[in-house]
């Protein structure tokens, strides 16, 4: 059996089951979406919204991409992000990383990954070029990525802020939240390392004198 028979499988041995349990499920499901929570995460196979949450479909509306990242020119982000906030009305949006992430540790070395990889990376480099003093003073190089891990999620909280999606809401309907949370592959376990409350204060070179 070829691999991805098997997902179409366990697809079916999965549908199977939730109907089994209940018999209304899909048709409920398939009816309409009302997510609380947008999920800006990692690309990384290991960390599933869903399943580390303990959420059922419907219930976080995702977007992935390689080291969660917010860049203002990523149509796709924006489009999520636009539908997420004034279609979907989420009243949080969680930037989620992980310790161990492949790509900040890829941003961190001079290796050529070639250049849509390398374009990717530079934004991650920018913070880490922001953040040298107290990074470069982490002589464990894994403890040195996971730091830059975290205030990279930092960042890109920020970045959120800083767009007009979030500003307008914010104006209009002190929503939402922003969280910025990294998961641990060893242990399971999600630590929040920063948050923005709706109206939060942000650098004044970004805010937009909004109609």
């Amino acid at each position: 059996m070829k691999s991805y028979q098997k997902l179409l499988l366990e697809n079916k041995a999965w549908a199977a089951e939730k109907v089994a349990a209940d018999g209304e499920y899909f048709n409920r499901l398939a009816t309409v979406q009302h997510p609380e929570f947008l999920w800006i995460g990692c690309s990384d196979s290991r960390v599933p919204a869903n399943e580390i949450t303990g959420t059922q479909p419907g219930e976080i509306f995702v977007h992935r991409n390689i080291a969660n990242m917010v860049i203002h020119t990523d149509i796709n982000l924006l489009s999520v992000l636009d539908y997420a906030v004034n279609y979907l009305k989420v009243k949080h949006v969680i930037v989620c990383g992980h310790y161990g992430c492949g790509g900040v540790k890829a941003s961190m070395t001079n290796t050529d990954h070639k250049a849509i990889l390398n374009i990717w990376l530079r934004a991650i480099k920018d913070v880490y070029r922001h953040n040298r003093e107290e990074l470069d003073a982490i002589e464990d190089l894994e403890q040195r990525s996971d730091r830059l891990g975290e205030l990279n999620v930092m960042e890109q909280v920020v970045r959120v802020a800083q767009t007009t999606i979030i500003q307008n809401a914010w104006r209009e309907r002190n929503s939402p939240d922003l969280h910025g949370w990294m998961y641990g592959l060893k242990d399971g376990l999600i630590n929040p390392v920063t948050e923005l409350k709706a109206g939060s204060s942000i650098d004044s070179l970004y805010k937009y004198d909004l109609k």
